[in-house]
């Protein structure tokens, strides 16, 4: 599959990048620093700017799906960076004529009782709100969103390197806690998780979530 990959150079990015990859999959790496990005069979590493909608739309042109793992945690105003993005990326998508997005979404969205996300809970991190406040406006967005057809992966609450195991669960708009009550996910297997949406979708115009 011909996929364009915004952010392909990030924390989560990176590895969406190389499940996608070992899959086969022709990729166009969309970032803002190409070089830094090897040459590898099936990548191609272009230079983009995701806030310009018109240029970005020329790139998505001819491909048959985005995945957007678009990030403003470098910015010093995350929460109104990111949101200028994420409209960029939403708006070049329809321009295209891609016919999917797919989104790296947040897990401070999620619901850890009913009427009560994650976000709202005294326990979450103060130097993550923003970009959590970000990712839930993002997710509002796509649910107001008419034509696209979109996809939006939370993670469990922690997100960090592992294993691939390709062995998880997955929900829709609830935290994923395991047997001890932790909720997480390895950054490999959350990669297995979208590219494995990518090629067989589950959840079109839908959030969903993955962990153990």
């Amino acid at each position: 599959m011909k996929v364009a990959l915004i952010g392909a150079t990030g924390f989560v990015g990176s590895a969406l990048l190389a499940e996608a990859l070992t899959r086969g999959h022709q990729v166009t790496a969309l970032v803002s620093r190409p070089e830094k990005l090897a040459a590898r069979s099936g990548l191609t590493a272009l230079k983009t700017d995701a806030l310009d909608s018109g240029s970005l739309s020329a790139q998505l042109r001819g491909h048959e799906a985005v995945i957007s793992a678009f990030s403003g945690h470098a910015q010093t105003e995350i929460f109104n960076y990111y949101l200028r993005g994420i409209r960029s990326i939403i708006d070049a998508t329809k321009a295209a004529g891609v016919p999917r997005l797919l989104v790296v979404g947040g897990a401070a969205s999620l619901e850890v009782a009913p009427g009560v996300k994650l976000l709202d809970t005294p326990e979450f991190p103060a130097q993550w709100k923003e970009t959590a406040a970000g990712a839930l406006e993002a997710l509002k967005l796509l649910r107001a969103e008419e034509v696209l057809d979109w996809t939006f992966l939370s993670p469990s609450a922690h997100l960090e390197p592992g294993k691939r195991s390709g062995k998880f669960r997955l929900g829709t708009d609830q935290l994923l806690v395991d047997a001890e009550g932790n909720s997480r996910i390895s950054l490999e297997d959350y990669a297995v998780a979208m590219i494995d949406e990518l090629e067989q979708p589950a959840h079109s115009r839908k959030r969903f979530t993955v962990g153990y």
